[in-house]
């Protein structure tokens, strides 16, 4: 088209070559199966020796001792036939294996107790900022770094009639005239002063788990309670103790599992002594010096069969899910 003259023509922008879109093709179906098989099979590669550990050290014994508790095992006569439960009869009829079944439910509810207690007790001081929590969380813990054996033999000391501390405290603070026999005295005191041992040892762990889950709960909760009114103890009874269930949960199960298994300290406190001997114990004098093992295995499995039942009954009882 002719423009008229002097008239400036517009600049006609060329329509750009059109290009078809590119379109990218997905892998095959197969593909991503093949990867997620791989994955499994190097998930199982990196847990099959921790699997194997387990199985070697747990459940291979565990299953020795279940079929063995129903034989005749004499490591002075090799005739070992089935017998059936006699075992377990011949243990509930001696006097010292009761006895010592009676020790050990006083060890297992007086120490669970008081652990439990006592590890809420002292995670609520932890939990608190200070500039000597470090220092406190390491006076706390180290009970429970030391062997079992080591404490039992400090505490023997503590409780030594003729040098202890124990004896020379209560004279300093007039309690007693004279110096006292703790250990073998009287049944129940050995018992309490043997659990105090073993509670002693249990605490640290049971503190540990608790102020895990303490620490887990929001500070906007308590915050949000302070603004309408609450004191500390209804934050405490209707926040803090609620959501620290599996926190005592997982604690409590510790301590029911340590002390139905107890054998150092009242080893060491008062040997053989029927009076303050556990079920370990004597599940060690049944094997190790009477060399009836098939005795011995009956009692290892009725005490890992109490342990079992008595956590699922306190998951059942104290276990609560909590979400925040």
């Amino acid at each position: 088209m002719t423009g008229l003259p002097g008239q400036r023509h517009a600049a006609t922008a060329q329509p750009p070559d059109h290009q078809a879109p590119r379109t990218v093709s997905s892998p095959p179906w197969w593909r991503g199966r093949t990867v997620r098989i791989q994955r499994q099979r190097l998930a199982y590669a990196l847990l099959a020796p921790l699997a194997l550990f387990i199985g070697v050290l747990t459940l291979y014994p565990t299953a020795v001792t279940t079929i063995e508790a129903f034989f005749r095992v004499d490591a002075l006569d090799p005739n070992h036939g089935f017998i059936g439960l006699r075992n377990f009869h011949n243990a509930f009829s001696t006097p010292a294996i009761d006895e010592s079944f009676v020790n050990t439910i006083f060890y297992t509810v007086v120490g669970t107790a008081l652990s439990t207690v006592l590890g809420v007790w002292f995670a609520l001081l932890l939990r608190e900022r200070s500039r000597w929590r470090g220092l406190l969380l390491a006076i706390v813990i180290l009970p429970w770094a030391l062997p079992p054996v080591v404490e039992a033999l400090l505490w023997s000391r503590i409780y030594d009639p003729s040098f202890g501390p124990l004896n020379w405290l209560l004279k300093g603070l007039h309690v007693i005239s004279t110096n006292q026999v703790w250990i073998g005295s009287n049944r129940w005191l050995a018992l309490a002063l043997t659990e105090v041992v073993q509670v002693w040892q249990m605490t640290p762990l049971s503190v540990l788990l608790i102020l895990a889950a303490l620490q887990l709960i929001p500070r906007e909760l308590y915050e949000a309670a302070s603004v309408d009114g609450a004191s500390r103890w209804y934050g405490f009874r209707y926040i803090t103790l609620p959501l620290l269930r599996p926190g005592i949960t997982v604690a409590m199960v510790a301590a029911i599992t340590t002390t139905l298994n107890i054998f150092d300290q009242p080893y060491i406190l008062t040997g053989n002594a029927t009076a303050t001997a556990s079920v370990g114990l004597e599940t060690y004098v049944v094997s190790f010096q009477n060399l009836d093992f098939g005795q011995g295995y009956a009692l290892s499995l009725l005490v890992t069969i109490v342990t079992a039942a008595a956590s699922l009954v306190i998951m059942r009882l104290v276990y609560r899910r909590v979400e925040f």
